[in-house]
């Protein structure tokens, strides 16, 4: 996977002729589409499972970026010598793939260090020249047709490893001496071509970190593909976009959907997308790596169905060949959910309100689902819907609720006795379709929010409107090193506040040391109203004031600080 976002810049530099002589050439060519029904039955799948794997298991490093870095490429190069999963069963992984409710699944078949997983006429360096010699793909393809788990292929569009493709390890920042991108892009046909015919039809074919391969030549393998399979989905990596100077992020032109990677995607109609994010912290196994709990794992999933989007999983099998029995049984607590729960998530589109103060909203026919998560307020406000309200449930043996409906709002009380762990899930029928509904944005506290600093200046993704936006699932980040920042979020209206509560992102708990928590009263003074060390999740309780804005000052830091949410209490 992408980890460096001023990499596909500095590749551009590295070989700036290359690139334009692609922008040029890219500029009239059509790589076409994926036919509609088949892009609408993936995203009614909503839920996959990814899989990064391969000799690196052996060191429990990056797969990809740990060469040359962690690892000495020489030595690297070599572990598949080594590599023997002699307790790889493909069953297993496609069974434990359909009990946690997954409905296709992606596959690392090469990645940036490249080895393939496949029996490939193009190269020996695979997993038949390994002590393990089978197909990986070819016996994981199977099994999954056998679960009725939809298969897919990622492919690494860099190639470290191979001498003709222009750039090399630690990250794809290093010159090869003979580079020679006409011969590598006829190797890279080769093997795509070889993994549509031998393994599919495929679900989608999952491109990653195009660096200098430029539309010239990726449009054209695209148009090759999709000869081959016209109904196959193709990510928007397949290769760099003419014009662009960042990274894949930017590629919105490029494929069928958007990979909003460790991260969960804004709320889009017009554009499918799927968020890319691991299990644990690193997408290769790890060992005794930080996992996420059950409530993460499912409010992700959640938060990417009400933003219309899909949740590709990863998991990264052990060098045994098995996925670790933490990362399955976690995997299997999803699937329970899902079995109670799943009506809410499988066949559903985002909307038709946006993303809350935490709520999402997913729609199918005339039903609109409402998850509701524990920073909720006991009432929620939606805006008014121009459809009427025939009943309202709680699922899964909540008995019914009531919407008080104004003339622009509808008020859901949902105080927290009646919650369910992790996820209420208000199902709202309606005496119409919700589906061609305009979607909404929902009711919010804060009308603006600004920083001292934001990881790499990406402000979209980033920024601090995402420690405002109600959903715990996006974040402010600052960039690594930060010692000191601060954050200030305007409220919509004057409004008297009795509390506070912050919660540092999960994954980066602990990085802040101190801080001071000051709110901006109706005489335009700043008054701190509570301080202290760690945050991590911090709660807060003061005498009523009237206020406009707050601050959170944070005055020492390990690293940079990252904030998922922010709220207020009345």
């Amino acid at each position: 996977m992408m980890k460096h976002t001023l990499l596909f810049s500095f590749a551009l530099l590295a070989v700036g002729s290359v690139a334009a002589a692609e922008e040029d050439s890219g500029k009239n060519m059509d790589p076409g589409a994926a036919p509609a029904e088949a892009i609408s039955k993936w995203q009614d799948m909503r839920f996959g499972m990814f899989i990064h794997w391969g000799p690196v298991s052996l060191k429990g490093t990056e797969i990809g970026w740990s060469r040359g870095q962690q690892i000495p490429i020489e030595e690297y190069d070599n572990l598949y010598k080594r590599f023997n999963p002699v307790k790889f069963d493909a069953g297993a992984w496609a069974r434990t793939a359909k009990a946690a409710g997954m409905k296709y699944m992606v596959l690392t078949t090469k990645h940036h260090d490249g080895f393939c997983l496949w029996d490939s006429g193009a190269t020996d360096y695979d997993i038949m020249a390994t002590p393990f010699h089978r197909d990986v793909v070819k016996e994981l393809s199977e099994a999954c047709r056998k679960e009725g788990i939809a298969f897919g292929t990622y492919y690494s569009v860099c190639d470290w490893h191979h001498p003709a493709f222009p750039l090399g390890s630690p990250g794809g920042r290093t010159k090869k001496p003979h580079p020679d991108l006409k011969a590598y892009d006829k190797y890279l046909q080769r093997q795509v071509t070889e993994l549509v015919t031998k393994y599919g039809p495929l679900v989608t074919m999952w491109f990653d970190v195009p660096q200098v391969y430029g539309a010239d030549l990726g449009i054209p393998m695209v148009q090759k593909l999709r000869a081959l399979q016209p109904d196959l989905i193709i990510n928007n990596r397949a290769y760099a976009q003419p014009g662009r100077k960042k990274g894949f992020s930017k590629q919105r032109g490029v494929g069928d959907f958007d990979t909003p990677e460790q991260r969960i995607g804004a709320y889009q109609e017009g554009r499918p997308w799927e968020t890319c994010m691991t299990i644990c912290r690193q997408w290769a196994w790890k060992p005794n790596d930080n996992m996420k709990s059950l409530d993460q794992c499912i409010r992700t999933l959640a938060v990417c169905a009400g933003g219309n989007g899909n949740l590709l999983f990863n998991v990264g099998p052990m060098p045994d060949g098995r996925i670790e029995p933490r990362q399955v049984q976690r995997l299997k607590e999803m699937g329970e959910w899902l079995r109670k729960y799943g009506e809410s998530i499988y066949g559903t589109r985002g909307g038709p309100v946006k993303p809350g103060q935490g709520f999402v909203t997913t729609r199918k026919g005339d039903v609109v689902y409402l998850h509701v998560f524990d920073t909720a307020p006991d009432e929620i406000s939606l805006p008014a819907l121009p459809r009427n309200v025939k009943s309202v449930e709680i699922l899964g043996g909540g008995g019914s609720a009531e919407i008080s409906r104004g003339s622009d709002t509808w008020t859901l009380k949902l105080p927290a006795a009646r919650r369910k762990p992790i996820d209420t899930i208000v199902k709202i029928t309606l005496d119409a379709s919700a589906m061609d509904l305009e979607a909404v944005d929902p009711p919010t506290d804060f009308r603006g929010a600004k920083a001292s600093n934001v990881f790499q200046n990406q402000t979209k993704n980033l920024g601090p409107a995402m420690a405002t936006d109600g959903n715990p699932a996006t974040r402010w980040a600052t960039d690594r090193g930060t010692e000191s920042c601060w954050i200030e979020a305007q409220l919509a209206k004057p409004t008297v506040i009795r509390g506070i509560e912050i919660d540092e992102a999960p994954q980066y708990v602990g990085r802040v040391e101190a801080f001071t928590v000051k709110v901006k009263t109706g005489k335009g003074e700043w008054k701190t109203v509570a301080e202290g060390g760690k945050l991590g999740k911090f709660r807060a309780k003061f005498d009523p004031v009237s206020a406009t804005a707050i601050r959170l000052e944070i005055s020492k830091a390990s690293d940079g600080p990252t904030i998922s949410e922010i709220r207020i209490s009345r």
